[in-house]
């Protein structure tokens, strides 16, 4: 199927597998800021590359991934290069800042920089972001597009521009057909993106990789917010302490027993 294209949407994210203490929570800012975690892609987005890529190597398509947000780290974005991605794009700028775009403005960007690529078949995105898990931009960008959308792939195959979805469902799963231009956005089950090999990774850092600024895709001014935070606090830890006593050790466990029954634990 010569001449597809493929457009990946990929988000950097600080490491989900950080222990709970590299990160601070600051309830004026209403932000979470990580400490010493390093930032990566979001191991969903990681699913919808790995889809993206078979899908590519079965019918010789194009494969663009893409970036938005501030402060983007091109080493960790990268990784999508040294796997197979032809071509990297990340829009980076100020006013994309995390706590300046809710889904649907990142949605507004992610459309901007897409209609500036120009042509596209399908659009791969994770079901969910792992740090917000609010699973709407791939959706909502669909929407801004005006393509078919199709959620929760866990199989996806492409046959005379036609694609065939396997969708995760609560009780199984349910197939899909749709043509194409369309978005999909991918669940875990379609499978792990696959390593790169030090070779690919050496070779990844001559690929392209273009950095577009909000004035070159046309939205300088950051989306207006339609999710808006009211309050920000870490979770309140109360601890209390009761000593079970008794004469003998049959009865502090009857004791024991007989509080545990009072506060209908057991």
């Amino acid at each position: 199927m010569n001449g597809l294209s493929l457009i990946v949407c990929l988000k950097q994210v600080p490491d989900p597998e950080a222990p709970i203490s590299g990160y601070r929570i600051d309830s004026e800012a209403k932000r979470v800021s990580p400490v010493g975690v390093p930032p990566v892609i979001s191991p969903f987005d990681e699913n919808a590359l790995q889809a993206a890529l078979r899908l590519k190597e079965m019918h010789g398509a194009k494969l663009t991934a893409i970036s938005a947000g501030h402060n983007l780290s091109k080493s960790a974005i990268r990784k999508a290069l040294s796997v197979g991605a032809d071509e990297l794009i990340l829009v980076d700028d100020p006013a994309y800042a995390p706590d300046k775009l809710d889904g649907r403005g990142t949605a507004l960007v992610l459309a901007k920089a897409t209609k500036k690529i120009g042509k596209y078949d399908l659009i791969l995105t994770g079901r969910q972001a792992a740090d917000t898990n609010a699973g709407v931009v791939g959706l909502y960008l669909a929407e801004i597009l005006g393509i078919v959308a199709v959620s929760l792939a866990r199989k996806v195959v492409l046959e005379d521009r036609r694609l065939t979805v396997d969708r995760v469902m609560p009780d199984g799963y349910e197939v899909v057909e749709a043509e194409m231009p369309a978005l999909i956005t991918v669940s875990a089950e379609i499978g792990e993106l696959r390593s790169p090999r030090l070779k690919d990774m050496r070779e990844a850092k001559s690929k392209p990789l273009l950095m577009w600024t909000a004035k070159d895709i046309g939205l300088e001014q950051s989306p207006q917010r339609e999710l808006i935070l009211r309050e920000l606090t870490a979770p309140r830890r109360e601890r209390a302490c009761l000593f079970i006593e008794g004469a003998t050790p049959q009865e502090t466990g009857a004791n024991l027993a007989l509080k545990l029954r009072e506060d209908k634990i057991i």
